[in-house]
């Protein structure tokens, strides 16, 4: 079944499409093209079903388009409209009404007065559906200029050191039997000692003995360089600090990609793979860890990326997406936990294994015990810290499984650092940083776990961006400085724009 010709209305798959490119087109910096297009393959396909069922009822192209244009705006904008109501409760009784309460009545009482009028007019809506042609055009033109746009002018790291790092160490293939695995575990806005005592009033001490009663260096104050994700691991995987990118990008830009290039194809990979090693990567579902094309093994542990995520939030499936997506989440943290001390078995050696866990940060899924928990946005500030620290507890349970498995299994001792990106965010990161705010979100958890008495190698001060220079140079002969540990903070509205807190950590 065909439309005619004139009455074919193209707004009805420009707006079925438009949220889809309009989200990739707000993200692009960091999302790959492919996590946009199987969202839009699918809304193009669901607006053309809806659109030729339509008309073989109505057998009026111009009705029918208006009707899928109707349907798919409220469809998309409905996740946005929950987000303006967020942390609105209105307690009646045994019920409390909440956002999607008094939306999806809204929405469906919209979707009824929209498909009466345009059943009962009898007026031509073949000019309306020819100017809706037109906005729909407009609106998708300026978000292909915007992604052009991008990738016209967008500044690449051509990783120029990453060739002579790797050429640092000894190539000898006898040498690479009976090298150590390496574990690289970043538990995320897991706080240091000191922050969950001062700040959180959580004494973690049983924890960090258990660590160090099993081997590990513990730091004692320990400190990231970076208040953001992207810029930490970036650093620490590459053993360089990043204020350069504030000239190379400009202090207000908020292009992520040369950060993230960065974290996927990095130094301490490349090194690495040049001595022999495998590299083993855990999928987050999260930005630049979602996957990583330079893995000799990527392991996928769920099935939902952050663009579909994100996208199917903004839509009236939100309800329902945001209970399956909690699912998929835990899912993701569960595999990883329980597939970190197998990957031994399951790919020759040595290996390299990198797994950003996106815990204790929230969103909070886990109870103390690891049972399922679902929160709403706008928590008051005692039940964020009864979660943040329930999820805290199950991370180190979890923690201490996986060690005792990778230690006991390992015919070689291996190396595991154990390591936050950065802090926890209990106090508001609003106005300028106060001295407990740098404090809380640049203290973080840093462990070792080395062979043959490596921690003689460590130091009190030590920073994630002197890890692997530390490491790389003890046990595999390279020869790097240790670089001044420092600490930056920024904010993701301004990533760039970098303030030096180490004094003021320094005197606290």
């Amino acid at each position: 079944m065909s439309l005619p010709k004139k009455s074919i209305p193209l707004h009805a798959f420009l707006f079925a499409v438009y949220p889809v490119l309009f989200l990739y087109a707000h993200n692009v910096d960091f999302t790959p093209l492919s996590d946009a297009l199987l969202p839009m393959i699918v809304v193009l396909a669901a607006a053309l079903f809806l659109l030729l069922a339509l008309y073989a009822i109505l057998r009026d192209g111009a009705r029918a388009g208006l009707l899928v244009s109707l349907f798919a705006m409220l469809f998309f904008s409905y996740g946005h409209f929950v987000d303006l109501l967020e942390g609105f409760q209105l307690p009646m009784g045994l019920f409390t009404i909440g956002p999607n309460t008094v939306l999806l009545p809204l929405w469906g009482l919209l979707l009824a007065l929209g498909v009466y009028f345009l059943l009962r007019t009898h007026r031509d809506l073949h000019n309306v559906n020819n100017l809706l042609n037109v906005v729909a055009t407009v609106l998708i033109l300026f978000s292909l200029a915007s992604i052009v746009s991008y990738h016209l002018g967008r500044v690449s790291w051509a990783g120029s050191a990453g060739e002579e790092m790797a050429e640092a160490g000894p190539s000898d293939e006898s040498l690479v039997e009976g090298l150590p695995d390496i574990y690289y575990i970043i538990l995320d806005a897991y706080s240091s000692q000191e922050v969950l005592k001062e700040v959180w009033e959580y004494d973690n001490s049983e924890f960090v003995n258990y660590l160090a009663d099993n081997g590990f260096y513990v730091v004692p104050v320990g400190h990231s360089n970076y208040a953001i994700t992207f810029l930490s691991l970036a650093s620490s995987l590459n053993m360089e600090y990043l204020n350069h990118l504030a000239e190379t990008l400009g202090k207000d830009s908020t292009d992520r990609s040369i950060p993230h290039e960065m974290i996927q194809d990095s130094e301490v990979v490349r090194f690495l793979k040049g001595m022999g090693y495998k590299f083993v990567h855990f999928q987050t579902g999260w930005g630049p860890t979602a996957r990583n094309p330079h893995a000799d093994r990527d392991v996928k542990c769920g099935s939902v990326n952050e663009f579909t995520e994100v996208l199917v939030r903004t839509t009236i499936l939100r309800p329902l997406a945001d209970r399956l997506i909690s699912h998929d989440r835990r899912e993701v943290v569960l595999c990883t936990f329980a597939t970190l001390a197998e990957v031994q078995h399951t790919i020759e050696g040595p290996r390299f294994v990198f797994a950003h866990i996106l815990v204790p940060h929230p969103p909070f899924l886990f109870g103390p015990e690891g049972e399922p928990i679902q929160t709403e946005a706008g928590l008051q500030t005692k039940d964020w810290s009864k979660h943040y620290l329930g999820q805290l507890e199950f991370v180190n349970t979890k923690v201490e499984e996986m060690v005792e498995r990778i230690l006991s299994e390992a015919d070689t001792p291996p190396m595991i650092i154990l390591q936050a990106d950065h802090g926890s965010k209990l106090i508001r990161m609003s106005g300028d940083p106060s001295s407990e705010m740098l404090k809380e979100r640049l203290g973080v958890l840093n462990a070792y776990h080395l062979p043959d008495g490596g921690e003689r190698f460590l130091y009190d001060s030590i920073t994630p961006v002197n890890s692997f220079r530390v490491l790389l140079s003890a046990y595999f002969g390279a020869d790097y400085e240790l670089l001044e540990d420092r600490s930056y903070f920024s904010r993701l509205k301004q990533p760039y724009d970098f303030l030096d807190a180490t004094d003021t950590l320094a005197s606290h």
